[in-house]
């Protein structure tokens, strides 16, 4: 007999996950106890009748558009390290989608960093719109996305955002409320520019990242000089020093940064050779790519140095 109801998705994952490597039985009663047995393995739990469930929000299917999955994986990736944890301003826990043309901008942003990404659309019947999608949402997005040379649909309603990747759709609701200016956040008339190998300047960070205690937070010491950067940690438990290679003159630019902040920037760049923008000590670091369309963007705010 074909039947449905409702059964805890967590609690029916972790009970499949544990199974041994045999056939599974999954049966249920008039009263929605739900069987399942493997061999002498066998569960009884309590399912919920399926009209209890919440109806599907409907959404007006005039404004869709289509990204490959791959490349809206890889946006979503690429910025979702910066989405806000805080509650404090609930719209910055979510990533913004600005379309404009036949151009997708993925925003992320916490008030500490900012992250931008840009890819070309298949398609797009939605016209120059912008929405607020939560992190949450955007990274089962972004597992549910595949290489299967398929494309993502994005359905775009008034309350609600639809994504359908091949035979899976997950549906979300708008954040509401007032995103940042990110065009106007980013300063990029900077007197210094470098140019880095990213792998080097990973490695070098990471280095000096051994002896920080995530509890204190000690700030990584950047001086950058004419083709080389310095970077130094000093904690309860000793210092550190490296020293990476970087094409031009940074003229003794000292300046600090939570290393988690930096690290989550240099490791989402996704080529090579990056080059950094900045200012003065105080000043935002900015992230881009060395040559080449500015396909991503990435902003660190400094902190003080003791």
């Amino acid at each position: 007999k074909i039947g449905s109801l409702v059964f805890p998705a967590k609690l029916f994952g972790d009970i499949i996950r544990l199974m041994p490597d045999d056939i599974i039985s999954v049966t249920s009663d008039e009263k929605n106890i739900v069987t399942i047995e493997c061999g002498d393995i066998k569960y009884n739990i309590v399912g919920t009748a399926a009209d209890e469930y919440p109806a599907m929000p409907s959404i007006n299917e005039d404004k869709i558009l289509h990204i490959e999955q791959t490349k809206l994986a890889s946006m979503i990736r690429e910025t979702i390290f910066a989405v806000s944890e805080s509650d404090v301003r609930p719209i910055h826990t979510g990533s913004k989608f600005d379309i404009q043309g036949n151009e997708l901008t993925v925003v992320s942003v916490d008030g500490y960093r900012l992250a931008i990404r840009k890819e070309n659309l298949l398609d797009n019947a939605c016209g120059d719109i912008g929405f607020v999608v939560p992190g949450s949402a955007l990274r089962e997005v972004e597992k549910i996305c595949s290489d299967n040379g398929y494309d993502a649909t994005i359905t775009v309603g008034e309350k609600h955002i639809t994504f359908a990747m091949g035979g899976t759709t997950l549906i979300t609701r708008r954040l509401e409320g007032e995103f940042l200016d990110y065009k106007k956040a980013v300063p990029r008339n900077n007197p210094v520019t470098l140019t880095v190998n990213k792998k080097d300047l990973q490695s070098s960070v990471e280095r000096v990242s051994l002896i920080i205690d995530d509890r204190i937070k000690t700030p990584v010491k950047c001086v950058f000089n004419e083709n080389k950067a310095k970077f130094t940690t000093n904690t309860s438990i000793g210092t550190a020093t490296d020293v990476c290679k970087v094409d031009g003159n940074g003229n003794d630019l000292e300046i600090g940064f939570n290393n988690r902040y930096l690290l989550d920037a240099i490791k989402a760049a996704p080529i090579d050779n990056i080059k950094l923008e900045l200012n003065n000590g105080v000043s935002p670091c900015v992230i881009v790519p060395a040559e080449g369309e500015e396909t991503f963007l990435y902003m660190v705010l400094p902190v003080r140095l003791r």
